[in-house]
């Protein structure tokens, strides 16, 4: 027992003193010689006894030392239980304690533990459990807890309050908070009670970090326990769920509260109304104001600021005015939270006349505006930038209130957002002969809004000039500087900086691989980007659900589409719930990669996990049916996204009507086309061009030309796709010669004609039988370095066969070849006619040959031209062969009209 607490070994030795103290008193005031040699003899007995003790406690302590010693020679094995051996064959369960208090190495515990409970072939008692316990928990080594806690079970006890608290205690310190809430449960699944201030400890860290459900969980076992839970306590959780959003978890919190007859107080209505109004639920907020009053609570200083600033920032600014006067009603002394609250919201409206009025009013009420107060005032301006007018501010304050390190670092982010750079290093200069040295704050600012600005140079002098011993950058300051770096292309510098960053024994985020990989990316350095990921992974830096999406968006854009896919179940496989820009990114890149049919699919997955589609996404995913013919479903979801309250933006009128244009459903388009201008859209060329296109190829000229004029009325440029989407329609309603006027208005405004353009006008010429003038299209096109496609070549060889300049005809026929072309059915047979007409028969026949060997179809009248031409040559044999393929045709051409 004395070993239990060394506290007991003071008190016995003192109560000894004490006792013969006594008695030589009781024996000072007898009158017998009795009495004084009674208590001498006495005396004697304690003083006797004192020294026996003193000497036991003195051979335990010896022995402790000794075992310590010996488990700290060297790992456990069997020369340490030899040597534990000799010394005590059966130490007794003090000395046992007593060196279970002196280890600090959870596994030499456990094995001297074992090793103890196995020579005195007994349960070593509660408190050795305590003990060992307790070592666990100093150390935060769990490996053996269970197993423990599962003995103590069998044994009839559990742990004491002192070392469940010390258990949970020591996890919180340590921040390993999901540890401590696994030793809770483990205490329940062996039906001990665990410690009410190990619960709220452990309540209380987790509410730092929002782990909501883990709190609800414990506080429910908490009330199956049998504990009574607390005001504070409900207090606690529902501030937690609110600020999460959970409004609905937070009001049956309340509930139970209420049906518990608990009453709630003026703080758990403070904290109901600062929270559910940050979160928007200003009505909600006003409800718990009301409702305090109603119940006889006066609401304090920090109940009105709440309010005030939370109607402020929902921009119910009149109510906040009246709530204020409220508050000032009777009131001598001015609460500086609540003008500060007010000025704020005043500043944020934009009304800074009466944001400097209430300034006025606190001085004459002799209450002088705090720093606070002209900081909001300079942060609100700084927001519209008004930075002539806050440098004026800023003079005005030093009259009343010494500016702070945040003042200052309010001026220089406003200077450096306007760039003017010069000015803001002077402020700094002036911050420092104020005694306040820059802080990193002030230099992340400098940084990164140089950085956004595009001067780089200035940033890095910034960066380079830094005072690492009074001023060491931080993780912020190198994720500024390498996302600087990078979006201007200098991603070799960033990743240099990134290195730095690692000599520094700064730990890279998220955020600074998601900065890295994207701007390799955008580099076209693919292979590089991957290497940045495998590089984050192999640090051991968890990958966030933006990183993903990030890296998920750069891949689909370079063309990998199924590692883009395999990104997205990745996104799952980690843990996260892919949000609605996760399949927005998914769905766009396999629209961009002919995967559009996949979108319908998409979408309902998407709406299944309830995500809240944005207006992007919406643009993502009508797109997606539009390209996959399903029209009438991304009509559907347009009025869909129009009840819900998503304004569609020129992207989603665009993808509609080019939707519409494409099935030939004009009428509806342009009804869209009309809407869209109604609804105030800035219109582009795209819609304009999707229209010309639609109305084109249909024959509904007019229509197309007026589409054309409108667009050049709005000053609109039409593109080169416009062009030929119209010149495409003239040439199909063999419109030629208004086709060859609108190719020269295409050049008079500047419009210079790709393949695509000559390939029409080539084809449209060829079709009317202008083979000349066809040809000189063509001269034109290979002038300005444009390669034909496959059709054009066809088109401009037949006509040139047919025109009979064969040899220009042949020629191109195997230049074509030679360029690695494929004639297709059409070439072969026009380049074999023409050769036919001119007599060159052979060479015809060459080309009949390679045409049957390649699979290419002959056609009736090539054969009849060809056989013609071989019988005039007396080529027998020949002609027979083509004579026999000439029946063949016939005979399975008459086969398949009869069918």
């Amino acid at each position: 027992m004395l070993l239990k607490n060394p506290g007991i070994l003071f008190r016995c030795d003192s109560m000894c003193r004490h006792v013969v103290t006594n008695s030589r008193k009781l024996a000072s005031m007898s009158n017998g010689p009795h009495s004084s040699e009674s208590v001498g003899k006495f005396s004697s007995f304690m003083e006797g006894n004192h020294q026996k003790n003193q000497r036991k406690i003195g051979s335990i302590r010896q022995g402790v030392d000794d075992v310590c010693r010996i488990l700290e020679s060297g790992p456990w094995g069997p020369a340490v239980e030899s040597a534990l051996s000799m010394l005590d064959e059966s130490p007794q369960p003090e000395f046992i304690i007593g060196v279970l208090r002196r280890l600090k190495d959870a596994k030499q515990a456990v094995n001297y533990f074992r090793w103890a409970g196995k020579k005195t072939d007994q349960a070593l008692c509660p408190e050795a459990y305590n003990s060992l316990l307790m070592v666990m928990a100093k150390t935060r080594k769990y490996d053996y807890l269970e197993q423990i806690l599962g003995e103590m079970s069998i044994a009839g006890f559990g742990p004491s309050n002192n070392t469940c608290i010390e258990l949970i205690l020591n996890c919180v310190k340590s921040r390993k908070l999901r540890e401590a809430f696994d030793l809770i449960q483990c205490m329940r699944k062996f039906k001990f009670r665990p410690a009410f201030s190990a619960y709220t400890a452990l309540i209380g860290a987790l509410s730092e970090v929002h782990e909501s459900d883990l709190m609800l969980t414990l506080f429910h076992q908490m009330q199956e326990i049998g504990y009574e839970v607390s005001v504070h306590l409900f207090t606690t959780l529902i501030r937690v769920f609110a600020r999460e959003g959970r409004l609905d978890s937070a009001l049956s919190l309340l509930d139970e509260m209420k049906s518990n007859c608990f009453k709630a107080d003026i703080v758990l209505y403070n904290v109901c109304i600062d929270c559910f109004g940050k979160v928007g639920k200003v009505d909600m907020a006003w409800k718990f104001f009301h409702e305090m009053k109603a119940h006889g609570l006066l609401p304090d200083d920090v109940t009105y600021t709440s309010m005030i600033g939370v109607l402020c920032k929902a921009n119910r600014l009149d109510e906040a005015v009246e709530i204020f006067e409220q508050m000032e009603q009777n009131r001598k002394v001015p609460c500086a939270y609540a003008y500060n609250t007010m000025i704020m919201g005043y500043g944020s409206a934009g009304k800074f006349d009466e944001a400097y009025s209430l300034l006025e009013r606190q001085k004459a009420k002799g209450c002088i505006p705090s720093v606070i107060a002209y900081n909001c005032i300079l942060t609100c301006l700084g927001k519209v930038g008004r930075l002539r007018e806050a440098l004026s501010i800023f003079e005005e304050m030093k009259k009343d209130a010494a500016p702070s390190l945040t003042t200052y670092n309010i001026l220089v982010d406003m200077l450096c957002r306007a760039g003017e750079v010069e000015s803001a290093f002077k402020v700094r200069g002036a911050m420092e002969e104020a005694g306040l040295f820059p802080n990193v704050m002030t230099v992340n600012i400098m940084i990164d809004r140089l950085c956004k600005a595009k001067k780089l140079s200035e940033a890095c002098s910034i960066f380079e000039e830094m005072n690492h011993k009074v001023c060491t950058p931080d993780e912020v300051t190198f994720c500024s500087l390498i996302d600087g770096l990078g979006k201007k292309g200098r991603v070799d510098d960033a990743y240099r900086l990134y290195e730095q960053m690692l000599d520094s024994d700064k730990i890279p985020n998220a955020i600074v691989y998601t900065s890295l990989l994207r701007n390799f990316f955008l580099c076209g350095r693919k292979e590089d980007g991957h290497k940045i990921y495998k590089e984050m992974i192999h640090r051991g830096c968890s990958p966030d659900l933006m990183l993903l999406n990030t890296y998920m968006d750069c891949v689909f854009k370079a063309g990998e589409t199924e590692k883009g896919r395999a990104l997205f179940e990745e996104i799952k496989a980690r843990g996260f719930v892919p949000d609605v820009r996760s399949y927005s990114i998914l769905i766009h890149g396999l629209v961009k990669a002919g995967f559009a049919r996949e979108t319908y699919e998409l979408f309902y997955a998407m709406k299944d996990q309830g995500c809240v589609l944005d207006t992007r996404a919406y643009n993502t995913v009508i797109d997606g049916f539009c390209k996959s013919g399903q029209v009438n479903k991304a009509y559907q979801l347009l009025e869909e996204m129009k009840t819900k309250g998503n304004q569609p933006t020129i992207v989603t009128y665009g993808s509609v009507i080019d939707g519409l244009a494409k099935i030939d459903r004009l009428d509806e388009a342009y009804m869209l086309f009309e809407e869209a201008k109604s609804n105030g859209l800035k219109l582009n060329v795209v819609i304009y061009s999707s229209l010309i296109d639609g109305f084109g190829k249909v024959g509904r000229i007019d229509e197309a030309y007026l589409i054309m004029e409108e667009l050049m009325q709005k000053g609109l440029t039409p593109n080169v796709y416009t062009w030929n989407c119209l010149l495409d329609a003239l040439v199909k309603a063999e419109e030629i010669n208004e086709a060859l006027v609108c190719f020269q208005s295409m050049k008079n405004l500047k419009c210079t004609p790709n393949h695509v353009t000559y390939g029409i006008l080539i084809n449209g010429l060829c079709m009317v039988r202008k083979f000349n003038k066809a040809f000189v299209f063509w001269q034109e096109m290979m002038k300005q370095g444009l390669e034909p496609s496959a059709i054009t070549y066809t088109t401009m060889i037949a006509g040139l066969a047919k025109a009979g300049n064969v040899g220009e005809a042949n020629s191109l026929f195997e230049r074509f070849k030679a360029r690695g072309g494929t004639p297709d059915s059409a070439c072969y047979n026009a380049i074999i006619e023409g050769l036919s007409y001119a007599d060159s028969a052979m060479d015809a026949y060459g080309l009949f040959e390679e045409t049957r060997l390649k699979g290419q179809k002959i056609h009736a009248k090539t054969c009849i031209a060809l056989w013609d031409a071989l019988c005039r040559a007396e080529c027998v044999e020949q002609a027979a062969i083509v004579g026999a393929v000439m029946r063949e045709v016939a005979h399975s051409q008459h086969a398949a009209r009869s069918w």
